[in-house]
């Protein structure tokens, strides 16, 4: 595998005798979506100001782009765009203005600003409301325009702290959607910080819970649950009309099936642990042999669960 474009190594950040930070290691890799996941007050703010040189380790160092954050600062906010959780535009200027303003900031030329806003707000969706003043926009639609300051400059990385707060469920989504489509179609790499559990599943491909200054793992969803219940990530229960005897002649075909790690049989009910969504062909599979079902149940071990687990392992 490549370097890693974003790489942390034993970062640590002290107030005083608090740890803010405490020994991080992460690394991250070009075209990634990645989800920093914690509680307010875990330390991902903190992290995300380390690596755009905004204040200095107390130890430890952290590389991105190839750059050293804390030694060249201004090379790395060359390449990353960055969108904090409380945005402010000027509320008097179109969003258009505000734009082209951030443009210039970024070094971009007037043709260069022409081109590329008009580019950006059709990314961004906000075409049909560019000329409008920025004090008459939703919470969405500024972080839609928050989004678009931050790709003008075209970046390698995209930091985004807290993007969903305060917006719609639609929204939300819709806004979820656009990164997962622009780290797709550019190979543009994501750092996503949040508290909010089922937003950061939805889009992203690994995350990292981050507790109390510390990541206490890292992964994807199914490697995070095998690793803290011993078992496959989807689990479904199938209850039948009568119940099951011990000795049970499909079993043993069932078990032949690749994806059905484990089969336990209680009464009238049979679980299955299985290593991906095989619910459709197990329920397929019973009404075709002739049995009665009464009830589906599947259990998915997502984040919400495996983030209770950490807490509880913690407390």
């Amino acid at each position: 595998m490549k370097n890693p474009i974003i790489q942390l190594k034993g970062l640590t950040k002290c107030y005083g005798s608090q740890k803010a930070v405490n020994n991080l290691n992460l690394d991250i890799h070009k075209g990634e979506i990645f989800g920093l996941l914690g509680p307010n007050g875990a330390g991902k703010t903190t992290t995300i100001l380390m690596m755009l040189g905004l204040t200095d380790p107390t130890s430890g160092f952290a590389y991105v782009c190839g750059y050293n954050a804390t030694n060249n600062p201004i090379s790395v906010k060359r390449k990353v765009g960055y969108m904090p959780d409380s945005l402010g535009f000027y509320d008097d200027m179109t969003a258009l203005e505000n734009l082209m303003y951030i443009a210039r900031l970024n070094g971009l030329t007037e043709n260069e600003i022409k081109i590329r806003t008009t580019e950006v707000m059709e990314i961004v969706g906000l075409s049909s409301v560019m000329n409008k003043k920025t004090s008459t926009f939703s919470r969405g639609m500024k972080q839609r325009l928050g989004l678009a300051d931050v790709l003008i400059k075209q970046p390698d990385v995209i930091i985004l702290d807290e993007p969903t707060l305060g917006i719609d469920p639609n929204g939300v989504r819709e806004f979820l959607t656009l990164i997962k489509r622009l780290s797709k179609e550019q190979e543009l790499t994501v750092l996503l910080s949040s508290h909010h559990l089922h937003h950061v599943q939805q889009v992203c491909d690994r995350v990292g819970i981050f507790v109390k200054g510390e990541l206490l793992a890292q992964g994807n969803i199914d490697t995070l649950s095998r690793n803290l219940f011993g078992k496959p990530e989807h689990v479904v229960s199938i209850s039948f009309a009568n119940d099951i005897p011990k000795l049970w002649s499909l079993e043993q075909e069932l078990q032949r099936w690749e994806t059905i790690k484990q089969i336990t049989i209680t009464k009238n009910t049979v679980e299955f642990e299985c290593e991906q969504v095989i619910t459709p062909e197990l329920v397929r599979f019973f009404v075709e042999k002739g049995y009665d079902i009464l009830g589906v149940y599947q259990k998915d071990y997502g984040l919400d669960d495996i983030y209770q687990k950490y807490f509880e392992d913690i407390n």
